[in-house]
């Protein structure tokens, strides 16, 4: 295993509200496992490109995925440099001025050289905690990828060792001067929410969700400070 610094780079240091960083593996770590969504930043012909993907914290590094036939992946199997981000939104900050208006947010921001994964029972591991990490024991109940399935799919490790989390928490900023405006200030919560599962037209009669997804529900906002 890499050892992981807690020493920002001249990449990772956050140099806007310093006091809203935090460098430490535990930090970044529970902002990645209770986020599902990442854009992955690159550069392809000269330009930038930023792509919505899934992806799964494994110690101190994320596996990643997609299409061989997608352009960002061959990019990515080239040697590609990437910038990853994931972001929680816990509230929108409502000042008395409009220029004090913000938003309560945990973020992760990480650079690195992602590792195409060639062996073949990594890939099936990866493929397990990938499903995992979307939905606690779905691993156990879907099918495992076959070989077609896996040739048509690249799967990349990316290193957490330089990255840094940034997070904004408590209500609005308002200058003492604007006090007195009787215009309503604070923060409203805010929450991912799932509703109730759906089953496909597929669907056998007997088969029933599982309990976890049932009652399947993803982390939580905040409480304002």
């Amino acid at each position: 295993m890499q050892v992981r610094s807690e020493a920002p780079s001249s990449r990772t240091r956050v140099r806007r509200h310093p006091e809203r960083a935090a460098y430490e593996h535990g930090a970044i770590a529970a902002i990645l496992d209770e986020a599902l969504l990442a854009h992955l930043g690159l550069v392809q012909d000269g330009l930038p490109v930023v792509i919505p993907t899934m992806y799964v914290r494994d110690d101190d590094r994320l596996y990643i995925h997609g299409s061989k036939a997608a352009r960002w992946v061959q990019l990515l199997t080239g040697g590609a440099d990437v910038c990853l981000s994931v972001t929680l939104l816990d509230g929108l900050v409502l000042a008395r001025s409009a220029f004090r208006h913000s938003m309560n947010y945990r973020s992760v921001v990480i650079y690195g050289r992602p590792k195409l994964i060639e062996d073949h029972d990594e890939q099936l591991r990866a493929c397990a905690l990938l499903v995992e990490h979307v939905v606690p024991g779905r691993a156990r109940e879907a099918r495992a990828p076959n070989q077609k399935e896996l040739e048509a799919t690249a799967i990349f490790s990316l290193s957490i060792v330089e990255s840094s989390a940034k997070s904004r928490a408590g209500g609005p900023l308002d200058v003492e001067e604007d006090a007195d405006i009787p215009t309503w200030a604070g923060v409203i919560p805010a929450t991912l929410v799932f509703g109730s599962p759906i089953a496909d037209a597929l669907a056998q009669p007997k088969a029933e969700p599982s309990a976890e997804v049932a009652a399947y529900r993803r982390g939580g906002a905040r409480e304002p400070s």
